[in-house]
């Protein structure tokens, strides 16, 4: 299976600084992720297109996300998106809109926490995110916490942590 994988930042990637104390997109911790993965038939390909918190998002960056992700499409069995959680329901919902009829499964993941935290969801939400990439139909989905939801009406519940449809 081939599998493209587009990093956009977000929570997921940032890092902490020791000398300022700040967390932020400064590189990616990409490789690094994949590397704790066993996917002996698996081709990942991975490609950086933005490297930001998604709350800096403009809509010249969902546009790109958009172009990218149709670019990747053609070949590939799916196409994976890290995003930050804060407005992946919008990136989800254009993606959506403009993408359809979809060929592969188009795949939005990102954390709450980053992972290079303790106590990251990353893992969890990447590992699920590559397992549903074999397993749902053609369509753009949120994948975190245990759940696989189907765009369009997929939100962030603040309160709960955690994406729901509504």
């Amino acid at each position: 299976m081939r599998i493209t994988m587009l990093t956009t930042g977000g929570t997921i990637e940032k890092t902490y600084n020791e000398h300022d104390g700040s967390l932020r997109n400064a590189h990616t911790t990409l490789p690094k992720l994949l590397a704790t993965f066993r996917l002996p038939d698996l081709e990942i390909t991975a490609k950086q297109i933005l490297f930001m918190d998604s709350l800096d998002m403009s809509d010249k960056d969902r546009e790109h996300i958009v172009a990218e992700t149709s670019s990747a499409v053609g070949s590939t069995d799916a196409v994976v998106i890290l995003h930050g959680t804060d407005t992946l329901s919008q990136t989800g919902e254009l993606l959506h809109h403009r993408l359809a009829p979809f060929r592969v499964p188009i795949l939005l993941t990102g954390a709450m926490r980053p992972y290079e935290f303790r106590d990251t969801d990353a893992l969890q939400n990447v590992t699920e995110t590559l397992l549903a990439a074999r397993l749902v139909a053609p369509g753009v989905y949120a994948v975190m916490h245990n759940r696989v939801l189907r765009f369009p009406g997929v939100v962030k519940n603040h309160e709960k942590l955690c994406f729901e449809n509504v």
